[in-house]
C-alpha cells in the first residue's frame, strides 16, 4: 500500500476553516465510508485493506463501528459551525469488501448518517460488494435499510483472466447476483477491470458480453494498473507475467465503448457508462465536479471547500485516535488557486459534459484549436456549444489534453 502523502498538522478536533464552510449547504455533499476488511488481498490492489489474519485482534467489527460512529460525531461537530448545515445527498460504501460487514451493520451505517446529517430526499446510496459476499436476502435487507445501488466487482467473466488477478468467485455467479439485487430493488452497477496479462481480445469481449447480458443500468471499465508494492508488481518485475500494454488496452478500450454503446449504455465519464442520467453514479459526480464530501474510516480522503485531509491507515491507530476523542486525520493541505484550477481541468475534461471554454485560462483556450486539429476533442462542441468534449481518441489520450489545456501547446 502507497504511504499517505505529506501536509499540514490537523487541529485536534478537526476544525476547519470558515471559508471552507461558507459555502456548504449550497452544494451537493457526500459521505464516503471505507470499510477496509477483505477475505483475501488481490494481487493488484493497493487500497487500503487488511485481511483478518493481517489485523488479528485489530479486525473487531464493534471496534471498529464505535470507531466511525466517533468521527461521524466528529464531523457533525466540526460542520455545525457553518453557516448552512449540509445535508447528504450521496453515500458510498466502498473498501475493501463492505459486504464482510454484517446487513444490519451497513444499514445502521446510513440510519446514523441519516440522524446526524440528515439525508436528502430520493439521496443515492451505494455499496460496493464481490459477487460472493452477498446473499438473496442480504440484499433485500440492504434495500430495505436505504442502499438504492449495489457495485458489484464482477471484473472478468473468465476464469484464468480472475485467477490472475486472485479474485475469488465464480463468474457464474454475477448473473445470479445482479438478479438479486434487481428483485430487491436495487441499481446495478458492473465493475471491470481490462489488460490483465494473459488476456486476449476474444477473453475482453466474453466479459463485455457475459456483463452485458446481465443488463446494468452502470458499467464501470477501468485499465489494469500495476501499482508499486502489489505483489503483480513483484511478479511483472521477476518477469513471471508480462506488464500491462498500453497499445492492447486501447484496442480494449475502444471495444468496449463500442460494445456499451450499442447496448445503450452511454459514456459520462473516461471510465464509465450507464443507461440514463438518472443511473448515473452522482456520488462520483460529486468528486469530478469538486464537490465537498466527508470520508470515513481508516485511510478514507475528504474534501471541504478546498481543505482536503486524510485518515490514519491502519484500523487500531483509527480507532485509537476517535477514542480519545481526536481527529483520525493524519494531515491535509488548503488547495491553491493554482491547485484549484489544475484538478478542475484534470477531472472536468474526462465528463461527457466537458469544460467550458471560457473557463479556461488563456493558454488552454489557445491549446482548443490544436486539440481539434488532432481529434481530440470534439470540434461541433467546442464551436456550437464553447465546451471542451473529448473524442473517443481523446478519451483514450486524455493525460495529454490535460497536459495541453493547463500548459498549452
Amino acid at each position: 500500500m502507497p504511504a499517505l502523502p505529506d501536509g499540514d498538522p490537523v487541529p485536534a478536533d478537526g476544525s476547519l476553516p470558515p471559508a471552507a464552510l461558507a459555502g456548504l449547504g449550497e452544494q451537493p455533499f457526500g459521505a464516503y465510508v471505507h470499510v477496509p476488511f477483505c477475505r483475501v488481498r488481490c494481487g493488484y490492489c493497493d487500497f487500503n485493506t487488511y485481511t483478518p489474519g493481517e489485523l488479528g485482534s485489530a479486525a473487531s467489527i464493534p471496534d471498529f463501528l464505535a470507531a466511525l460512529d466517533a468521527e461521524i460525531h466528529l464531523a457533525a461537530r466540526v460542520l455545525e459551525a457553518a453557516p448552512s448545515h449540509p445535508r447528504i445527498e450521496t453515500v458510498f460504501v466502498g473498501g475493501g469488501t463492505p459486504t464482510m460487514l454484517p446487513t444490519e451493520h451497513l444499514g445502521g451505517i446510513v440510519e446514523r448518517l441519516g440522524a446526524v446529517f440528515g439525508l436528502a430526499d430520493g439521496a443515492e446510496v451505494t455499496t460496493e460488494a464481490n459477487p460472493d459476499s452477498v446473499t438473496q436476502a442480504g440484499l433485500e435487507r440492504l434495500a430495505a435499510s436505504g442502499f438504492t445501488r449495489v457495485s458489484f466487482g464482477m471484473q472478468s467473466a473468465v476464469p484464468q483472466v480472475l485467477a490472475t488477478l486472485d479474485r475469488t468467485h465464480d463468474p457464474a455467479a454475477v448473473p445470479r447476483v445482479v438478479r438479486w439485487a434487481r428483485e430487491a430493488g436495487l441499481q446495478v452497477s458492473l465493475d471491470l477491470i481490462y489488460g490483465t496479462p494473459g488476456e486476449s481480445l476474444d477473453d475482453w469481449r466474453h466479459s463485455l458480453d457475459t456483463a452485458l447480458e446481465c443488463q446494468p443500468d452502470h458499467l464501470s471499465a477501468y485499465a489494469l494498473i500495476v501499482e508499486e508494492g502489489t505483489r503483480l508488481a513483484t511478479q511483472v518485475r521477476r518477469g513471471e507475467v508480462a506488464a500491462p500494454d498500453p497499445d492492447d488496452a486501447a484496442d480494449k478500450y475502444e471495444l468496449a465503448d463500442e460494445l456499451l454503446t450499442g447496448a445503450g449504455l452511454d459514456w459520462y465519464e473516461v471510465s464509465n457508462w450507464s443507461t440514463s442520467s438518472a443511473t448515473r453514479c452522482h456520488h462520483n459526480i460529486g468528486y469530478w465536479r469538486g464537490a465537498s464530501w466527508w470520508g470515513f474510516g481508516p485511510g478514507a480522503h475528504s474534501h471541504v471547500g478546498g481543505v482536503r485531509w486524510w485518515n490514519v491507515k491502519h484500523p487500531r491507530a483509527y480507532a485509537s485516535r476517535t477514542r480519545a476523542g481526536h481527529t483520525p486525520a493524519a494531515a491535509r493541505e488548503i488547495l491553491t488557486a493554482e491547485q484549484a484550477y489544475d484538478e478542475e481541468v484534470l477531472l472536468g475534461v474526462r465528463l461527457a459534459d466537458g469544460l467550458p471554454i471560457d473557463s479556461l485560462r488563456a493558454e488552454g483556450r489557445r491549446a482548443v484549436a490544436g486539440l481539434i486539429a488532432d481529434g481530440l476533442v470534439s470540434e461541433r462542441a467546442a464551436l456550437r456549444e464553447r465546451r471542451v468534449v473529448l473524442s473517443l481518441r481523446g478519451r483514450l489520450l486524455a493525460d495529454a489534453v490535460v497536459r495541453r489545456l493547463v500548459l498549452g501547446d
